[in-house]
């Protein structure tokens, strides 16, 4: 019987770390992706792939809004197997994303992470340091922004008593 409850115990631990590896954005987003490429092919030659479903990931550099209008500019960065954006300091290009929803500047602050599937609309150029900078734009289908936390604090802590550190 103890046998028994003790592989019960262990079967809710393992669907608890299950969930906890899910991913931020739903199955059923991530299964519209139709886009398959590198962010560096899509920022060479974005038109090529308009209308095209795509998920990015990045940090949010800046959020503009306006009556009709909320957009996004974002840093590109590389997702984790989670669909969590990793590699803070390696990236290929920027972004936007442009919505004709509300995307509140409070919540969609300078420095937060998010993942999101999009449409890719085609590209906007702005200037960077006096050049022309090709963004791909998007549409989002889903966004998901990834809560604040300290990520150079090791990820798993086991403990008892002293305790080790992965």
């Amino acid at each position: 019987m103890t046998i028994k409850r003790t592989g019960y115990i262990l079967f809710i631990f393992f669907i608890m770390f299950l969930m906890g590896c899910a991913t931020g954005i739903s199955r059923q987003s991530r299964s519209k992706v139709t886009y398959a490429g590198t962010f560096s092919e899509l920022q060479k030659t974005p038109d090529v792939y308009k209308d095209e479903i795509i998920m990015l990931g990045g940090k949010i550099l800046e959020t503009n809004v306006s009556s009709t209008l909320s957009q996004l500019t974002v840093l590109q960065l590389a997702l984790g197997n989670n669909g969590r954006p990793v590699n803070l300091d390696q990236s290929h290009g920027r972004f936007i994303v442009e919505s004709k929803q509300f995307l509140d500047p409070a919540i969609y602050q300078k420095g937060m992470l998010l993942t999101l599937v999009g449409t890719l609309k085609g590209s906007k150029i702005r200037a960077i340091g006096g050049f022309d900078y090709v963004y791909p734009l998007l549409e989002p289908l889903e966004i998901k922004l990834w809560p604040m936390e300290n990520l150079t604090q090791p990820r798993f802590h086991f403990g008892f008593g002293v305790g080790t550190t992965f």
